[in-house]
């Protein structure tokens, strides 16, 4: 007989731009899907292929225990977590509203811990799994007006290092993805936080001008799409031998070298410099 290598894989996120590339992909290749996200109407598509769907709100620990609870009645084991939902919330660090940080924190690291614990058990009982968390080139740069999303970002990437230490022992990997500039519908509603934050404010002049920098970005003919990353996440998912981290999409590993090598005031420089030159 031969042996059944499809594997159980949750995906977060999983109604739009990589999430939902990643779970098609995943499905693609014969894997047992369930797809996570708030809107389930946006994964009929994914349902029609096979996919599981099920509603998640990160921002509700009852909404996340009701989904793991669920899938853990109708399965044996977990072999794939990917933790992909989250979104970007821009405006100057005077201006966002605490509450908004919050909210931030708790959709981009706290709801993708809180999901990461309810699994582990089942994970380390089979000694094997693999949880993705899906980060962001913003996990090791910075921009002006996106200290809070910056801030998950950077949180999320240590959180995986030394959750990485911790489960090694029951044959548990953890992998980090890091996109760069990609085309989804992420740039849109960053935009929208930043104006609606600080469009009228005190720094009205720099935010929009980073405001017309990361349009122009992402809507260039050389950003990435999304389902370029998608493949890059069904591979950290399901290959033998992953990385540590994946950073892939434009600018992703240009940005990361400049940040890492070169120190904060070049950084700093280059990037005013790019900021100005864009406008």
């Amino acid at each position: 007989m031969k042996e059944d290598k499809s594997k159980v894989i949750l995906i977060t996120g999983a109604s739009s731009g990589m999430g939902k590339s990643a779970a098609q992909i995943l499905l693609g290749m014969g894997h047992r899907v369930y797809g996570l996200a708030r809107r389930q109407d946006e994964m009929k598509d994914l349902k029609d292929k096979g996919a599981i769907v099920m509603p998640l709100d990160l921002t509700r620990d009852a909404s996340i225990q009701n989904c793991i609870q669920t899938i853990l009645e109708k399965e044996n084991r977990i072999d794939v977590l990917i933790n992909n939902a989250g979104y970007g919330s821009y405006g100057a660090v005077e201006e966002v509203t605490l509450d908004e940080a919050r909210r931030q924190f708790e959709v981009n690291l706290f709801g993708l811990a809180r999901i990461t614990q309810l699994v582990l058990p089942l994970m380390r009982s089979k000694n094997s799994g693999r949880i993705v968390n899906v980060s962001s080139m913003g996990g090791r740069i910075y921009t002006p007006f996106g200290a809070w999303y910056h801030a998950t970002k950077h949180a999320m990437e240590g959180w995986s290092d030394c959750l990485r230490l911790e489960v090694k022992e029951f044959g548990i990997k953890v992998v980090v993805v890091q996109p760069g500039i990609i085309r989804t519908s992420w740039v849109d509603v960053s935009i929208d936080y930043l104006i609606q934050s600080s469009g009228s404010g005190a720094y009205h002049q720099s935010v929009h001008r980073f405001a017309h920098l990361l349009q122009k970005l992402y809507s260039h003919s050389r950003s990435t799409s999304p389902e370029i990353l998608g493949r890059w996440i069904a591979k950290a998912a399901t290959t033998d031998r992953p990385r540590t981290r994946y950073a892939k999409g434009l600018l992703a590993i240009p940005a990361i070298t400049l940040r890492t090598w070169f120190g904060d005031r070049l950084y700093d420089t280059a990037f005013m410099w790019v900021m100005k030159k864009s406008n």
